[in-house]
C-alpha cells in the first residue's frame, strides 16, 4: 500500500470542522481529502495511506471506534488522531486502546493541531526505522505502541518526555501505561521495570 506523505484525511460529519481543518492543512502545504462518513473513508484508506488521519469519534453510521477496528488501526502505517469533545475522555481512551495514535480535544488551536500532526508523522517515520524486539514474559501481549511506551518508561522518561519522543500527549502515555501494567500484572512502575529488565532485551 502506498503512503502519500503529503495527504491528510479528515473524517468528520461536521462541515465546519472539515472546512477549518482543510484550510489549516492546506496552508501548511498538505493535500487534504475530507470524508463525511466512516464507510467512504474506510474504502479509501484501505487503498492508499495518507500521512495522517483526523477522525471524529462520533460519526453517523460507523463510530470512530468501529472505524479504527475496521482499519486495524494498531498496524495502520499512518497516525490516526481522534477528534473528541471535552466530555469524551472515556471514548478517547477506548480509541487509543483500539489503535488510535492520540486524541485532540475540541475546541483546538491551529498551532496545536499542526504541531501534534507534524510530531506524529516524524515519530511514525522513526518508528519504522527502529524496530525494538523484547523477549520478556508477556511481551507478545503488548501492541507495538505499548512496547514503545514501555521502552520510554524503562528508560526512566516521564509521561511528558515519553510523549514528546513518541509524538503523543502525556495523557495518552498514561492510557498506554495503565494498559501495559494491566496486561503484565505490574502494580507500579518499579515492578514494570523489573519485569522487563529481568529479561534482557534483544535489539
Amino acid at each position: 500500500m502506498n503512503v502519500d506523505a503529503e495527504a491528510i484525511y479528515i473524517v468528520d460529519d461536521d462541515p465546519a470542522v472539515r472546512d477549518a481543518l482543510s484550510v489549516l492543512f492546506n496552508m501548511e502545504g498538505y493535500v487534504v481529502e475530507t470524508f463525511s462518513d466512516g464507510d467512504t473513508f474506510v474504502k479509501s484508506a484501505s487503498k492508499s495511506v495518507p500521512a495522517c488521519v483526523m477522525l471524529d469519534v462520533h460519526m453517523p453510521g460507523r463510530s470512530g471506534i468501529e472505524i479504527l477496528k475496521a482499519l486495524n488501526a494498531e498496524n495502520y502505517p499512518a497516525p490516526i488522531f481522534i477528534i473528541s469533545g471535552q466530555g469524551d475522555i472515556p471514548m478517547a481512551v477506548e480509541a487509543i486502546r483500539n489503535g488510535a495514535f492520540d486524541f485532540i480535544e475540541k475546541p483546538f488551536s491551529a498551532e496545536t493541531v499542526i504541531e501534534r500532526v507534524k510530531e506524529s508523522i516524524a515519530a511514525m517515520k522513526n518508528r519504522a526505522a527502529e524496530d525494538t524486539t523484547y523477549s520478556f514474559q508477556g511481551a507478545e501481549l503488548l501492541t507495538r505502541r505499548e512496547l514503545e511506551v514501555l521502552k520510554e518508561i524503562t528508560d526512566g522518561a516521564s509521561n511528558k518526555e515519553s510523549g514528546r519522543t513518541l509524538g503523543i500527549s502525556p495523557r495518552t502515555v498514561e492510557v498506554h501505561r495503565a494498559r501495559i501494567m494491566e496486561k503484565l500484572g505490574a502494580r507500579n512502575a518499579a515492578e514494570l521495570v523489573r519485569i522487563v529488565l529481568g529479561h534482557p532485551t534483544a535489539g
